[in-house]
């Protein structure tokens, strides 16, 4: 049987989300968002430098983002804090999650769409 890509690209938005939510209270610079992500997900999301460091400028490139260099313990780094079109970006995509994580929770619990997966 061949297989069938009907999302290809389902999981993509997830580091963007996840950083958008932990640059809407506070700025923090790539590494420590790094290891924010592993450490508040319980490992269970591990992401890389090479995956957040380009979130991290499309999303400046786009407006979501803005930066700037900070010297902190004699080491400069670039801090990064979300605008409001930043903002308005992760309620949009807060809200497409939390709706498909309701409907695979359906799905699991054998919801009105389905039998409970065992």
């Amino acid at each position: 049987m061949a297989s069938r890509a009907t999302n290809p690209n389902f999981m993509n938005g997830v580091p963007e989300l996840l950083i958008l939510r932990l640059l809407q209270h506070e700025e923090m610079y790539g590494y420590e968002i790094v290891e924010a992500i592993r450490s508040r997900t319980g490992a269970v999301i591990a992401v890389g430098e090479g995956v957040v460091y380009p979130v991290l400028h499309g999303l400046e490139r786009d407006g979501a983002l803005k930066s700037r260099r900070k010297t902190v313990n004699r080491r400069s780094r670039i801090y990064y804090s979300v605008t409001p079109v930043g903002t308005n970006r992760l309620a949009n995509l807060s809200k497409t999650w939390t709706n498909l994580a309701t409907a695979i929770q359906t799905m699991l619990t054998g919801g009105h769409h389905g039998h409970a997966i065992l």
